[in-house]
């Protein structure tokens, strides 16, 4: 398959309609429709319900949906990681979520600035996914992850930190003096309902939570009263006295990895890397030694 079939397959499984896919590609509909027919052809299978209403994806085309978009954006992200190599200028992009592993990122940072041949790191902040997106389309050379909220299948990764994880209550409620909760009480409260995350396309989970993107949003419901979340345990110090904290012992632990693009011949991430797994070795050592 050529990477223009998969776009043109992408346009029409997203709009479910020949019209305004040949629209969004700017080309016309004939061709389009041939080439649709003639990748069915050659891969033996049908992906589109040609309806006289309607266009429904198959079973195999479902699957095709989200392979294309998987190579597509892995091709788009060999394209800039190419150009980022050729521009000949010294550098890394670090992704991060907004909010998370504040202090463990600036003492990466720091650590590394000490490093002999260090190089400029800029460090762009997103919301819940977002470094994991640009890791994966070539935007970042490197990233702070969470597992198991993010995926780093496809990555190369190094583990930097794991901890447990606190429920965050608004200050006052009946339940925040309780030594813990389990997650079964946690998603009983029907009066503080867990946010709902949009997903990488965009559109929210259902559910009776409100709907979120930030950390800032997110902790200003759970003062109003109107959520409760379930966070790592280092977010505690970036919440005000309005809110309580209540250990919440069989919630997963989340993983802080550093990430970056498989197979990488890159000297300046490979010594950042180096720096970050030297100096939460460290770190460690001298919490378990306290």
């Amino acid at each position: 398959m050529e990477t223009r079939e998969l776009r043109y397959f992408v346009a029409v499984a997203e709009e479910l309609h020949f019209g305004r896919a040949a629209q969004r590609l700017t080309m016309a509909q004939p061709p389009l429709s041939r080439a649709i027919q003639q990748l069915e052809r050659r891969l033996g299978v049908v992906l589109l319900h040609r309806g006289s209403r309607a266009i429904t994806l198959t079973e195999a085309g479902s699957v095709l949906l989200r392979e294309a978009r998987l190579a597509l954006e892995a091709v788009e992200a060999a394209e800039r990681r190419t150009r980022r190599a050729a521009a000949d200028r010294l550098g890394l992009v670090l992704a991060a979520k907004a909010g998370a592993s504040s202090e463990l990122l600036s003492k990466l940072l720091d650590a590394y600035a000490a490093e002999p041949g260090a190089v400029a790191v800029e460090v762009v902040l997103g919301g819940p996914g977002e470094p994991e997106r640009l890791l994966r389309n070539g935007s970042a050379d490197v990233a702070l992850l969470h597992r198991p909220y993010d995926s780093t299948a496809g990555f190369d990764t190094e583990d930097l930190h794991t901890e447990q994880q606190v429920v965050v209550l608004p200050a006052g409620h009946p339940l925040s003096n309780r030594p813990h909760m389990s997650m079964a009480e946690v998603n009983a409260l029907t009066d503080l309902p867990l946010p709902r995350w949009p997903r990488p396309d965009g559109s929210y989970p259902d559910g009776p939570g409100p709907q979120v993107r930030d950390h800032t949003q997110l902790t200003q419901l759970i003062r109003l009263g109107r959520a409760c979340a379930v966070m790592p345990e280092s977010l505690r110090a970036q919440l005000r006295d309005d809110h309580a904290i209540v250990p919440v012992p069989d919630a997963p632990p989340v993983t802080t990895v550093i990430a970056w693009p498989p197979h990488s011949r890159s000297r300046t991430i490979a010594d950042l890397v180096r720096t970050a797994m030297r100096h939460w070795s460290i770190a460690s050592a001298t919490e378990t030694l306290s």
